[in-house]
């Protein structure tokens, strides 16, 4: 079977049309025709240059959802609370029930939500492009072991046909001598 009719076969299954997505699966194709890799390293690729604003935010996100940021501002808040309660008993700056403490964590929570959301915004660009990559890898794996099914269906059928005219010439033969000893 060649290849200009394996594509046509692999494109009809596929039912390309004219859209954005048939484009890409026709890149595949190709692909697959020149056998060619599709598999790239999707961390390595980068369209744009990451800037400090992105590069701060990734890592205020990482530090923000960790167990070391969970346990300093629990130490930080227990400090506080026992600063304001028991050490500074006449005179603390903030006592019970710690105004000033609620105004620090209003404006942290205000200024961590949107830095962790740009982080998460980059994130989710990132997996995009790799669930595309994952399309298109699993999309030529899919077209390869198609194309393999049809070589070996092909491969089949020829094995068949020449079973059959081996099996035909042995009956011709068995015939030929019934006849010669009758």
């Amino acid at each position: 079977m060649n290849t200009h009719h394996l594509l046509q076969t692999l494109e009809h299954k596929l039912g390309l049309g004219s859209d954005a997505s048939s484009e890409r699966k026709r890149r595949i194709l190709k692909h697959v025709a020149e056998r060619t890799v599709v598999s790239r390293d999707i961390s390595q690729e980068s369209g744009t240059k990451e800037t400090f604003g992105a590069w701060l935010a990734d890592k205020v996100a990482e530090f923000g959802g960790s167990w070391t940021f969970i346990m300093i501002f629990m130490g930080f808040l227990f400090f506080w609370a026992i600063l304001n309660t028991i050490i500074l008993i006449v005179g603390a700056p903030d006592p019970y029930p710690f105004i000033f403490l609620n105004l620090l964590l209003s404006m942290l929570a205000a200024l961590q939500a949107p830095i962790i959301m740009m982080s998460q915004n980059r994130q989710s660009a990132k997996d995009r492009l790799t669930a595309q990559h994952d399309y298109e890898v699993n999309l030529k794996a899919e077209l390869e072991i198609m194309a393999l099914h049809e070589k070996v269906d092909h491969l089949r059928n020829e094995q068949l046909t020449q079973m059959l005219a081996k099996h035909d010439e042995q009956i011709k033969l068995l015939t030929d001598l019934v006849k010669g000893k009758g």
